[in-house]
């Protein structure tokens, strides 16, 4: 008869099997180390685009807050161009003020009449002069009437005086000073 020796086939067959099983075993280790790599490389490009991300966004803060700034110089400096220039325009309506009298004053004297005096304080006039007659103060006065700057006129004094050999008047009047608001 004859005998057959199972036993190495069995431990053969054991080693055989521990084998695929390790085989198996380190096959997925293999694969499982892989997925972890990949998942690994996976989230640290998305941070990394994320990073990046933030720093766009970061300088285009840093630009918008100059812009910003920038926009708030030119709005101060506005400002201030405007209150300048309000000023300026109040100079110029205060400067033409005395030009405008003096314009009406000289085109409301008639022929024969003479200034000696004009003053001018706090809103009103006095005027004095001489003229060859009444009338022509007269006509004087009615001229300064129409006027837009000259108001309530007066006259204060007329008296008769001899300048070589004619008679004159010599006048004084008063009236107050209007600035019309449009011109």
């Amino acid at each position: 008869m004859i005998r057959i020796n199972l036993l190495p086939v069995r431990a053969a067959q054991k080693k055989e099997k521990l084998r695929s099983q390790l085989s198996i075993f380190s096959l997925c280790m293999i694969l499982v180390l892989i997925a972890c790599g990949s998942l690994y490389v996976q989230k640290m490009t998305s941070i990394n685009d994320v990073k990046e991300e933030i720093a766009t966004i970061d300088q285009k803060n840093k630009d918008l807050r100059k812009k910003i700034g920038q926009v708030k110089d030119f709005e101060n400096k506005k400002n201030d161009l405007e209150k300048k220039l309000s000023v300026l325009q109040k100079l110029k309506e205060g400067k033409s003020g005395p030009v405008h009298l003096l314009d009406e004053l000289s085109t409301a004297l008639p022929e024969k009449l003479w200034l000696t005096k004009f003053s001018e304080k706090s809103g009103s006039v006095a005027l004095s002069g001489v003229a060859d007659s009444e009338n022509t103060v007269a006509v004087f006065m009615r001229s300064l009437e129409t006027s837009q700057y000259y108001k309530d006129i007066q006259l204060s004094v007329t008296e008769q005086t001899k300048s070589g050999d004619r008679k004159m008047q010599k006048f004084t009047l008063n009236c107050s000073v209007e600035t019309p608001s449009s011109e």
